[in-house]
């Protein structure tokens, strides 16, 4: 059906165009359960601690972009910034939420997954198949018989 080189070619170009970054706290054991799943999947992506790097406007604006319930899906309510100072995100308009988060990047939920079409938060294997590129999901569903690419 289709030639192995092709698929993982195909592998190749998903992984350049679409780069998984990956927003954790190093101390938080889902994002290192998160990571580890993505190293046994051989699928490449860029680690950006919160707590360190700072996250820029653009990022923020893309998490928030992407989540289907906006900051319900990023931003954990039970922080205990949220609670001892009692914000009131929907008083925030988007860029004073930005800014808060900014000042304030441990209200933010870990894991946060984006690439170029979509957020995961948290640790579900499940939900995270979706960011193995297309053409090696597309290879295990036509090709079981196939050799297995990564032993050559």
């Amino acid at each position: 059906m289709f030639d192995v080189n092709f698929i993982d070619f195909m592998t190749f170009l998903y992984t350049i165009k679409t780069m998984i970054k990956i927003y954790v706290s190093p101390t938080c054991s889902s994002c290192i359960k998160v990571k580890k799943w993505f190293d046994e999947q051989k699928i490449p992506y860029v680690e950006k601690n919160i707590n360190g790097q700072g996250l820029s406007e653009k990022e923020l604006k893309e998490m928030l972009e992407k989540s289907e319930n906006g900051t319900d899906d990023i931003i954990s309510l039970r922080s205990k910034i949220i609670k001892e100072k009692n914000v009131k995100l929907d008083d925030m308009s988007v860029s004073e939420m930005i800014q808060f988060i900014r000042q304030n990047p441990t209200v933010l939920k870990r894991p946060i997954m984006v690439d170029d079409n979509h957020i995961q938060v948290g640790y579900d294997t499940d939900e995270m198949t979706t960011f193995i590129p297309k053409a090696r999901r597309l290879k295990k569903f036509v090709c079981d018989t196939c050799e297995d690419v990564e032993k050559n």
